[in-house]
């Protein structure tokens, strides 16, 4: 099987490369000096989670860090075949976690005497090779593939280790292939904290026009699970305000090997609708669970879940699941307010198979607020708050049926080179 998937990206790019215009990415490098990137993320990241029914114990949960994201990317080297380095750099520093705040926040890493350690920090690096329009990339790095996804959603982000292939000969499509072996959680420093022995997978998207595009992708991750994914967007302009949008994702996950992630078959679809008009949009999503097992993810990416229902809290993913969404965004821009805008969203899902039962019911609602500074000294920094509801028939997930979340998010970008 892999010598079947690498044999057809590298069908696939050396199709493309046949029919590339003369010009390309690589033609026209600016060398490796020249091309570089050096970017500081600084994240003020505060979360507390309030399990109101659940264990004593566990009940609640509250930490508050900064967070350095640094990433350095060269350009390439000019030639036929362009070399470049790319390195990354993270550090968090707790400001506040005490004795008796329980670990439930995932943001920090806990030591054996139950604290939040005071720092923690991961370094990476990458090489890579550069051929027309198609990358060539080993080491540590981010991915945002809907079959092998890193996650963001805490203070660092996770660090995935392997290969990534990534062409754009032809114009509205690109190809992707890749092959990992070890991926850090957000809240770890030490390699592979998460367990990942090796995952392979392949596939694209294409944008057919300005309005229509699809992609398919193939994962195969060793002693847990295949998948199949698919995904077709389309975006119907209305007038010069007006527009309607439609997304549909799906998932056909099977376990195999040891069944690390248990033992799964089944497909996870999501249909999603959107409606604009001027500085309003307003989604319906639904989503569905079918066959056996939960939708499985996580040793492939805890961004691995390209589900219009996955959102603050739960994924609503649970074996024979059905959800449903209603959300509401609104930019400020329009009303004198550039930078400015608000999210609201319920989710509703009924009919999930868990270990307590087989009719579970879960609801969430959420609530954000994001302003972006728009000029001046502060220019980019953003400010964030995400208020998240959830509330179970008996606990489908995590344990209480009743949590209440809020996080405050600061960022503020600085491009140094």
């Amino acid at each position: 099987m892999k010598v079947m998937k690498w044999s057809v990206i590298a069908l696939a790019v050396a199709a493309g490369t046949s029919q590339m215009a003369l010009a390309s990415s690589q033609s026209e490098s600016e060398g490796f000096v020249e091309g570089s990137k050096l970017n500081l993320l600084n994240r003020n990241f505060y979360m507390n989670r309030d399990f109101r029914n659940g264990d004593p114990d566990k009940s609640y949960g509250e930490e508050w860090a900064h967070g350095f994201i640094g990433t350095f990317e060269s350009g390439f080297t000019q030639g036929t075949v362009g070399v470049g380095f790319d390195a990354i750099g993270l550090l968090g520093v707790k400001l506040d976690n005490g004795r008796g705040r329980s670990e439930v926040i995932g943001a920090l890493p806990y030591d054996s005497d139950g604290r939040a350690r005071d720092d923690y920090s991961e370094f990476g690096a990458a090489v890579k090779l550069r051929v027309s329009d198609t990358v060539f990339k080993y080491g540590d790095q981010f991915t945002a593939l809907p079959v092998f996804a890193t996650d963001d959603s805490r203070l660092l982000p996770e660090v995935a280790e392997g290969l990534l292939i990534t062409s754009n000969e032809l114009e509205g499509l690109e190809l992707n292939a890749g092959r990992f072996t070890a991926l850090n959680a957000q809240n770890q420093s030490y390699h592979d904290s998460v367990g990942l022995k090796e995952a392979n997978f392949i596939g694209g998207s294409y944008a057919f026009s300005d309005e229509l595009s699809a992609s398919l992708y193939y994962s195969d991750v060793e002693d847990n699970f295949r998948k199949y994914y698919a995904n077709a967007s389309y975006a119907l302009p209305l007038s010069d305000t007006q527009s309607l949008a439609f997304d549909f994702n799906i998932y056909d996950t099977k376990s195999k090997g040891s069944e690390d992630s248990g033992e799964v078959d089944n497909i996870a679809w999501s249909l999603g609708a959107t409606y604009s008009i001027a500085a309003h949009a307003f989604t319906l999503v639904h989503q569905r669970v079918t066959g056996d097992g939960d939708y499985a993810y996580g040793v492939d990416g805890g961004g691995t879940v390209f589900l219009g229902n996955s959102v603050q809290r739960s994924d609503f993913n649970a074996e024979g699941e059905k959800s449903w969404q209603a959300r509401y965004d609104l930019d400020m821009a329009a009303y004198g307010v550039p930078g400015l805008s608000f999210m609201t969203r319920y989710v509703r899902g009924t009919d999930a198979n868990v270990a307590t039962t087989n009719n579970g019911k879960e609801w969430e609602r959420n609530i954000e607020a994001r302003y972006v500074v728009q000029d001046g000294a502060a220019k980019d920094l953003s400010l964030r708050v995400r208020q998240a509801t959830y509330r179970s028939s008996d606990g489908v997930y995590y344990g209480s049926p009743s949590i209440d979340e809020v996080r405050l998010i600061v960022e503020y970008p600085l491009s140094i080179l």
